[in-house]
């Protein structure tokens, strides 16, 4: 997880962060997704400061666990499909562009500390990678979750990738192809969320989970998920999953499920 230099991350407190937040407390890193007004959608500058924080963390010694947060009711809606076409916010984030091209999922999956994500806001499309990737996640009870792609001419192709790992092939390939709704129970069931808990509960089962951790061998851990990381290490796959999103957002279906979703109506297929 080279994606900055050592210089810029010693310099990393005095950085200004645009569209996420992020402390420390003790030897938990808390970050923050802060981009409500677009649904926490990730951009590359939003990438950027993801991958400068995460990169912080994972070189600094003293930080032994991460925790996952967003603000606003949207917890992600993936990747912002304005902002693939140039459509960029106006922002005075510090952050500069990285040493080598950045993607979610390798930004994700090559953290090799203990994450919990808190989910307490709904979950579209590329949001689902925080989930797949993180080692723990924690839900408000009462959220649903589904994977639409289908319904707008696209397909969850590294979603897909990544949700492998915790669900059933053949379950998560009827999800993908059919997008219906599931609620939370739903979601801890088949392995998508580790704990579905109510609201008030959240914050009780995140104290725990962190305690559990941070009481258990730093270096023991570390070197057991260095080893999960070579085992499942699918960077190939995500490249390949990456080109077949290209091609179908290139179709004909992928531009009219986009418009027919915009204008709030049916889609007609070819």
């Amino acid at each position: 997880m080279n994606y900055y230099r050592e210089c810029q991350l010693d310099k990393f407190h005095d950085e200004k962060f645009s569209f996420i937040e992020v402390d420390e407390i003790n030897e938990v890193f808390e970050l923050t997704l802060n981009r409500t007004a677009k649904k926490n959608a990730i951009h590359p500058q939003m990438l950027n400061e993801l991958a400068f924080a995460l990169q912080y963390a994972q070189n600094r010694k003293k930080v032994r666990a991460l925790v996952l947060k967003a603000k606003g009711d949207v917890f992600c809606s993936g990747s912002d499909l304005s902002a693939m076409q140039g459509k960029v916010d106006q922002h005075d984030s510090s952050i500069g562009e990285p040493l080598k091209e950045v993607l979610l999922v390798n930004l994700w999956t090559r953290f090799s500390k203990p994450s919990l994500a808190i989910v307490e806001g709904n979950v579209y499309a590329g949001g689902y990678l925080f989930l797949a990737c993180c080692t723990y996640v924690i839900a408000d009870k009462s959220l649903k979750f589904s994977l639409p792609e289908t319904r707008r001419g696209i397909f969850p192709m590294q979603v897909m990738g990544v949700l492998m790992r915790v669900i059933q092939p053949r379950v998560l390939l009827d999800w993908c192809i059919r997008g219906y709704e599931i609620d939370a129970q739903k979601a801890e069931d088949w392995g998508l969320v580790s704990s579905a808990v109510k609201k008030n509960k959240i914050e009780h089962e995140a104290r725990k989970w962190i305690k559990e951790v941070l009481e258990n061998s730093p270096t023991a851990i570390s070197l057991g998920m260095e080893a999960y990381r070579n085992i499942v290490d699918d960077e190939k796959n995500q490249k390949y999953l990456k080109s077949m999103l290209d091609k179908v957002l290139r179709t004909k279906d992928a531009l009219e499920g986009l418009k027919a979703f915009k204008e709030k109506r049916s889609p007609n297929w070819e």
